[in-house]
């Protein structure tokens, strides 16, 4: 079978004086059949080329199915006299949310059981479930398209009925004030941006909602949620770059707002109460790896600010936790996340030993203030996630939960981990490396080894744990992340050097990471593999452009690389809000940098690493356009003979196919394609 080959339809763009001519632009249009007919036809291809890998699939699939426990279930937590769990039932893809009165020992019951829900939908979510503050009511939010527009219904939990209220095009949160009949909700626009929170009303018309605040500056989104202490109300108002909290106390939905310090250019903050006092982490300050501040309640803007966790340049502040005689964070020094106690009383502080040479350490479900008692979690590339109850006062630690690996063929002994830091070419830095491989495996030019990486919007890509991966590691595989910049792993300035007009220093980390690695001769480029999704996808996407011989095969899941015409359109979801992540091309400057490294625009006629692009076609955060024209033009321009595979799930979004094995079958395909190509 021939690879498709789509047709040409010229298309100028013209920007800042510069013509750009797209002969695949027509592939935006969504409801062309001949879009439906190309998009069809790279399947049909795609399953062609690996069709002799159709049983190394469903073998992959089966090991990975089985690692898990059918019937598994989440760790209950005590809330508001009720302990909560959500579980899985053998032969069911879906989470039943349950309940237990006081007592574990009482009997069980259901809130929602989505696997009812689902039945006869392509594809479901479950976006949220709250329960009201009175235990009588919970709402929940359903997506059966996948594009994260929610609906949200309600459930009289006594009854069991589906109460008629049905609120649509939400972004699927529902926050009860305290008088159990009025709940919160943000409505998108056409872009799909989080900008309007309205109150509703149990038992009156949607259409009689009040509209409680509209962000119209459309590079902000709106969230809203309930404070710790269950006593206020916040809408919090965001860019990239600046936050702006609004609030009113829980019991009085009726309040005027009361705004904690009006937005201003690169001020972040976020809020958390106690008492009498607000918690704030902030960048105020020129505190650019952040810091906790505190202002009475009634007199909350920045004049009144009281340092209570000073900036500190060399930790990156990410987190924190407020109980009535401790205060927990969330630091990353040196890359590692740390957890530190600080006794309110006696100030003296400690904090939670780890001993991974790389991991990931976070503070867990705590809905309790007046509790000695610490819930965290831990996991590494070689130890599986768990869960820990940590005795602040006593300091002893207790295992909760350990996430099962069934089959009897996983022992965390058998596996290596390692942190490695390789030199970056201006010279300035070092860029960390994660790996992890089985004993069993060599480091050596012949070893096939995977190389992940992300580097965008502070995001950090830890070291966990997957029981997904375990199926190339016991096939010889070493995998590895870079932390490179775009992310925060070294700090705010980690981020801060890797966007906007210093973009490139993110693709240019990932393949010094990659040289350092096949210079250490952990493996070589006929044998190195990179793998990206979404702003990932453009990181291997660039990558690929600069240095098309470094690798032998690249996964591009939902890549986001047709960067300088989504970001010059305002209609395209997210678009707006992401300015300030890599610059406005309607101004010249940001539009050239853009067009340099934009993986689409720099397609030329040379040779390729061996492809499989993913994309879901009701994607809602890159379009699936994007893959396709880069398919498109990557088949008519590139010079060799290497696979290239697009294939996009005509029922998904951007997190793939729903289900809690379905998307299995995704991560079969992509191990295949690696040894499938491994191997030639």
């Amino acid at each position: 079978m021939e690879a498709p080959k789509a047709k040409k339809i010229e298309k100028i763009l013209e920007t800042h004086g510069d013509k750009r001519i797209d002969h695949y632009f027509w592939l935006n249009e969504r409801d062309n059949p001949d879009v439906m007919q190309y998009l069809e036809e790279e399947n049909t291809y795609a399953d062609f080329v690996m069709k002799d890998t159709e049983p190394l699939q469903e073998e992959l699939f089966e090991e990975m199915k089985a690692r898990y426990k059918k019937d598994d279930e989440s760790l209950p937590y005590f809330f508001n006299g009720y302990w909560y769990i959500v579980r899985y039932e053998e032969g069911k893809e879906y989470p039943i949310f349950c309940r237990k009165h006081q007592s574990l020992e009482n009997d069980e019951e259901i809130i929602l059981d989505v696997n009812i829900l689902a039945e006869g939908e392509n594809y479901f979510e479950v976006g949220s479930v709250a329960v009201s503050p009175n235990n009588a009511l919970a709402s929940f939010s359903t997506d059966n398209v996948s594009r994260r527009i929610y609906s949200i219904n309600f459930k009289d939990l006594k009854t069991g009925e589906i109460l008629p209220d049905k609120i649509e095009n939400t972004t699927g949160k529902a926050v009860w004030a305290n008088d159990n009949e009025h709940v919160f909700y943000i409505r998108k626009d056409e872009s799909l941006r989080a900008f309007q929170v309205f109150r509703h009303k149990l038992g009156t018309d949607t259409s009689e909602d009040a509209l409680i605040f509209h962000e119209k500056d459309d590079t902000f989104d709106v969230n809203v949620f309930k404070t710790k202490s269950l006593e206020y109300i916040f809408i919090a108002s965001s860019s990239t770059i600046s936050d702006e909290h609004r609030f009113i106390p829980s019991d009085n939905v009726f309040a005027d707002w009361t705004i904690i310090q009006p937005r201003i250019d690169d001020l972040e903050y976020s809020v958390e109460h106690y008492e009498d006092e607000f918690y704030i982490i902030t960048n105020a300050d020129d505190a650019f790896n952040f810091k906790i501040v505190k202002a009475k309640i009634n007199n909350c803007g920045i004049e009144n600010w009281v340092d209570v966790i000073p900036h500190r340049p060399e930790v990156l502040l990410e987190g924190f936790e407020i109980f009535k005689n401790y205060l927990v964070l969330e630091e990353r020094e040196e890359g590692l996340l740390q957890i530190k106690i600080i006794d309110e009383k006696t100030q003296e502080s400690h904090y939670l030993p780890f001993s991974d040479p790389t991991y990931t350490a976070y503070i867990g479900v705590n809905l309790e203030f007046d509790t000695e008692v610490l819930r965290y979690g831990y996991t590494s590339l070689t130890q599986p996630s768990s869960t820990y109850e940590y005795n602040m006062k006593e300091k002893t630690t207790k295992l909760l939960k350990q996430q099962e690996v069934l089959g009897g063929k996983f022992f965390a002994e058998n596996y290596i981990s390692e942190r490695i830091w390789a030199d970056s070419r201006d010279g300035s830095s070092k860029v960390p490396i994660s790996l992890v491989y089985h004993k069993d495996t060599p480091k050596s030019k012949d070893t096939p080894l995977l190389l992940y990486g992300y580097g965008s919007y502070g995001h950090t890509v830890d070291a966990s744990f997957s029981n997904v991966r375990l199926s190339i590691l016991d096939r010889g595989f070493i995998y590895a992340i870079a932390h490179i910049r775009g992310g925060e792993y070294l700090g705010r300035e980690w981020y801060e050097e890797g966007k906007m007009l210093f973009k490139k220093n993110t693709f240019f980390d990932f393949i010094d990471a990659a040289k350092f690695l096949v210079k250490e001769n952990y493996t070589s480029p006929k044998h190195l593999y990179a793998m990206g999704g979404s702003a990932g996808g453009l990181l291997v996407g660039a990558v690929m452009n600069y240095e098309p011989s470094l690798f032998n095969g690249i996964l591009a899941q939902v890549p986001f690389v047709d960067v300088v015409t989504t970001m010059l359109d305002e209609t395209i979801p997210l678009t707006t809000g992401e300015y300030d992540e890599w610059g406005n091309p309607n101004d010249e400057e940001y539009y050239y940098y853009m067009k340099e490294y934009s993986p689409y625009d720099n397609v030329e006629a040379k040779n390729y690493p061996n492809l499989l692009i993913t994309t879901g076609l009701h994607d809602s955060q890159v379009q699936y356009w994007e893959p396709a024209k880069w398919t498109a033009k990557l088949r008519e321009l590139k010079t060799d003979d290497n696979i290239l595979i697009f294939k996009t799930d005509m029922s998904a979004g951007h997190g793939g196919a729903s289900g809690r094995f379905e998307s299995l079958k995704e991560d079969a395909l992509e191990y295949a394609f690696l040894l499938m190509i491994e191997k030639k």
